[in-house]
């Protein structure tokens, strides 16, 4: 049996196994809508966003906290633990209120994090198959955006300060399991939220859930990945190089949990439309990929008066 025989028997087998069938299909409607670059778009103006958002996080909560040292160490410890290539840097600096920071802060925030939203909601309009003339306008994208960065800023606020507090109360079993499960709350809702605002299709707070999950799942793993890496390479590294290991550490870091975000939004467009099973070849189409490869066809639709009508060729021409 040749090479190609034996992947389109493999092909044939995953059809045949019902989970299979669906986690391939997965893989093939993240392949189908370039899922890597939409990732990386995603990426780019996170890792844009991302100081900005701290150095509001940081001055917000250094007004708040000023004057009280130990639990501003607290905070430190706990929280920035949720971005641990960059945590110890930020731990050179304890919390301060600055009225210049927040404001510099801000801007920087909206400006980046405006960027990163439309990114997102085009990565997700991508994958829910959303024709262009359907989409959000020039002005609602944007006003959805501030929404979308209002509602995950307050929400990564809070969960900041509440992660700060139990995770560096102690080092007991205990302390560390309440750590563990107030992150994966946070992460729960924090993409149950943007989810549910970043997508133009009508889809209900339910029917995102399973993919709600895999995603905090993800992310909650990557957190922890980013620490070991951390422990075992930064530390290890001097002056120089362990300032490029943090900036392509963390550009890889942004890049990977954006992959794993888009896969995660995928397992509900696949779920939902109940595209499986799929081939990974072009003959003979399943039922499933014929839908799928139509919807993507019909998201070039810009206009209201343009249609597009998709057909396809018998197999044997």
């Amino acid at each position: 049996m040749s090479l190609g025989e034996r992947l389109h028997d493999l092909d044939r087998r995953q059809q045949r196994s019902p989970r299979l069938a669906f986690v391939a299909a997965v893989i093939k409607k993240f392949s189908d809508d370039q899922g890597g670059q939409l990732a990386a778009l995603i990426a780019y103006y996170g890792f844009v966003a991302l100081f900005p958002l701290l150095l509001v996080t940081v001055t917000v909560l250094g007004f708040v906290l000023q004057g009280d040292p130990s639990e501003q160490q607290r905070i430190l410890n706990g929280t920035l633990g949720q971005f641990p290539l960059i945590s110890d840097q930020l731990k050179l600096h304890s919390l301060t209120g600055s009225g210049v920071g927040l404001a510099v802060g801000v801007i920087g925030s909206l400006l980046a994090g405006l960027g990163l939203t439309n990114a997102a909601q085009n990565a997700f309009d991508r994958m829910w198959s959303v024709p262009f003339k359907q989409r959000r306008d020039f002005l609602r994208i944007r006003l959805r955006g501030l929404i979308t960065l209002a509602a995950l800023g307050t929400l990564w606020t809070v969960s900041t300060a509440a992660a700060g507090f139990v995770g560096s109360s102690s080092h007991g079993a205990a302390a560390v399991l309440a750590g563990v499960l107030l992150a994966f709350a946070v992460n729960l809702t924090l993409f149950m939220t943007a989810f549910k605002l970043l997508t133009t299709a009508e889809v209900s707070w339910r029917e995102l859930l399973p993919g709600v999950v895999v995603a905090a799942i993800f992310w909650q793993l990557l957190q922890h990945l980013g620490g070991f890496y951390v422990d075992h390479e930064l530390k290890r590294t001097g002056p120089l190089y362990g300032i490029f290991a943090v900036v392509l550490g963390l550009l890889a870091w942004l890049y990977l949990g954006a992959q794993l975000t888009i896969f995660a939004a995928e397992v509900n467009v696949v779920r939902l439309r109940r595209l499986w099973p799929r081939s990974f070849f072009s003959e003979p189409l399943r039922d499933a990929d014929r839908r799928a490869l139509t919807s993507s066809a019909e998201v070039e639709e810009r206009v209201e008066q343009e249609n597009v009508d998709v057909s396809f060729d018998r197999p044997d021409g």
